[in-house]
Parts: structure tokens; C-alpha cells; sequence
């Protein structure tokens, strides 16, 4: 049995819906069903009612689904229990950071900390949003940077997790320059004449961001999409051979509009764009559960970064502003 069929049947469980449940595990929903058919043979019995609409689960799936919370809590008790024994645990802090923000956002904002803070070892874990909240709750990271908007919410109890606001990204359509700096694409195209679209999988966090930006567009946009993925860099390199337009973190993007490889597509206008915050979360120390020494100094200094009102200059990432809890 494999740890990822229990934490299927848990979403199924909870969700009640095949795809639903495939699309938050980002997996197809052929894929995910294989999967609890394979719980359910290595089990022996059925665990979900396959003749009722909506899906519900049977006698043996509602005994099995305690069950499996319980099991999964002991995999993840024994993981940390065993990655406190390392040597260098204590002293590394683990990152739990979505794939964007580790590539634009982390390095800079570790410059800036490590500069107040002091040097320290770090360990990052990149991944989609939805595994990268996942890997705080399930104990597999000391901190989880992330983006946030209130139409897509972290889902994150605030009387178990602490959280400081460090900034805000803006997503908005970028396209390739031609020889003289100007897009060679613009919003909104045309019925006639749609924009090539080069769009997020439905399952990307920047995704659905897109998706309120279209929703709220006060002009329709006539977008026809090209290329699909879920990784916001690999659109930016389609963008940059002008195979078409991609909505981009604005920090994804800051060496090649200064080098006028890519330009805003959207006429320097805010109607087609979006602004997410980006936060940082831990798991509130407990007696049961102090946390790492390290981590809790660091997030003191941010506290007091925040407590202090200190702002950085124009231009450089926040270490810590705005909200904690």
C-alpha cells in the first residue's frame, strides 16, 4: 500500500467527488479512481458506494476512513520524529514554497533577511500551492511561504498556524517586445482575430487567479489558448518565442521587461490584473510541539520587523509587513 492511496481516499472521503478530489491531488480523474480501486483491492472489500450520486462512501469506507486518518498521523508523527534525529535538523529551517516563489521571490527576500538576520541553513521543499499548504499541515516543513487572495483563500486554521504578510505580486499579461520595446500582442483581441493564449492548467494556483481576472474583465477578452502548463516558467519562455500571451507574476518577469524581451500586454491598464499577497505561515509552538529554536527567532525578528513599521527601500522585497496573526 502506498501512503498517497490513503491521502486519496481521505479528499474523496471528504469532498465526495472523484473530480474534485482528482483535481486538488492534480492527478487525472482516471488516474485518481485507479487508485482507490488499488486501496480497495489491497483492503479486500469496497470502500465507495459506486451506485449512489453523490459519491458516498460504505459501512467499510466510513470504519476505514478513521482508519486512515489515524495511520496517515502516524506516518507523518514518525517522519518528524525521525527528521528531529537528524543532525542538522534542528538548525536548518525547512521551506515549503511554491514553484514561482522559489524561483523569484525566495532568493531575493533570503538576501534581505540574511542581511538583518544573520546567515542560516535552509532546506526548501518546492512544490504546487496545494501540496505546499498540505506539507505544513502534515508536519513536513517549519514554514510555508505562499500566495494569497481572499477568492482563493489558504485554508489554514489561525488558532493552530501563526502567519505574517511579507508583500503582494502582481499577475497581469505580458508579451514578447518587438524591435522597437512595443508587445507584439495587446488586450483584448477580437472575435474575429483572438490572441494566442498561453494559459495555466486548471489545477495551478495562478490558474484560478486568471480565472477572476477573465470573470471580472469589465471588457471581454478573446483569448484562444495555445499551450497549457502549470509551472508560470515555463510560459514565460513560450512568451519569449512568441508563441503568444501569459499572465506572469510581475517578479517573474522584472529582468526581461527591463531588457525589453517582454512587455505588459494589457496597455499599462489595471482592468486585466490581479494582486495576490504573498504570506508566510507556521505551525503556533505548543508545549507538545515548541518548534525549532531557529524558527522561533526568526519569526521574532520578523515580528519586530513588522512591530517596528520598518519598511524597505523602493524596490526591494519586504522581510515582514502588514498582518500577523
Amino acid at each position: 500500500m502506498e501512503t498517497k492511496w490513503l491521502e486519496d481516499f481521505i479528499s474523496l472521503a471528504e469532498t465526495r467527488s472523484f473530480s474534485r478530489s482528482a483535481e486538488l491531488r492534480h492527478v487525472t480523474q482516471p488516474a485518481f479512481s485507479r487508485r482507490i480501486q488499488s486501496l480497495e483491492a489491497w483492503l479486500g472489500t469496497d470502500l465507495i458506494d459506486r451506485t449512489s450520486y453523490p459519491t458516498r462512501l460504505t459501512p467499510a469506507g466510513e470504519v476505514f476512513y478513521e482508519q486512515a486518518l489515524e495511520m496517515l498521523g502516524q506516518i507523518n508523527n514518525a517522519r518528524a520524529l525521525l527528521r528531529g534525529k537528524r543532525p542538522t535538523a534542528q538548525t536548518t529551517v525547512d521551506f515549503a514554497v511554491p514553484h514561482t516563489l522559489s524561483l523569484t521571490y525566495m532568493p531575493k527576500w533570503m538576501t534581505a533577511l540574511e542581511a538583518g538576520f544573520g546567515v542560516f541553513n535552509t532546506r526548501l521543499i518546492a512544490l504546487n500551492v496545494h501540496d505546499a499548504v498540505m506539507t505544513m499541515v502534515e508536519g513536513g516543513c517549519d514554514l510555508l511561504l505562499c500566495y494569497h487572495h481572499p477568492r482563493q483563500p489558504v485554508q489554514l486554521d489561525s488558532s493552530r498556524y501563526d502567519m505574517i504578510t511579507l508583500g503582494s505580486e502582481t499577475l497581469r499579461a505580458y508579451a514578447r517586445c518587438d524591435r522597437s520595446g512595443v508587445p507584439e500582442l495587446t488586450l483584448p483581441g477580437s472575435a474575429r482575430s483572438p490572441l494566442p493564449f498561453l494559459s495555466y492548467t486548471s489545477n495551478a494556483y495562478l490558474g484560478r487567479m486568471v480565472e477572476l481576472i477573465l470573470s471580472d474583465a469589465r471588457r471581454p477578452l478573446h483569448l484562444e489558448k495555445r499551450y497549457e502548463t502549470d509551472m508560470a516558467e515555463g510560459l514565460k519562455m513560450m512568451a519569449l518565442e512568441g508563441h503568444g500571451l501569459a499572465f506572469l507574476p510581475e517578479s517573474a518577469v522584472t529582468r526581461e521587461v527591463r531588457q525589453k524581451q517582454l512587455a505588459r500586454a494589457d496597455g499599462g491598464l489595471p482592468d486585466w490584473e490581479v494582486t495576490m499577497e504573498i504570506r508566510l505561515y507556521r505551525e503556533a509552538p505548543s508545549l507538545q510541539r515548541p518548534g525549532k529554536p531557529v524558527v522561533g527567532r526568526l519569526w521574532d525578528y520578523l515580528r519586530q520587523r513588522q512591530d517596528s513599521g520598518r519598511k524597505p527601500k523602493r524596490g526591494k522585497p519586504d522581510v515582514a509587513r502588514a498582518e500577523s496573526s
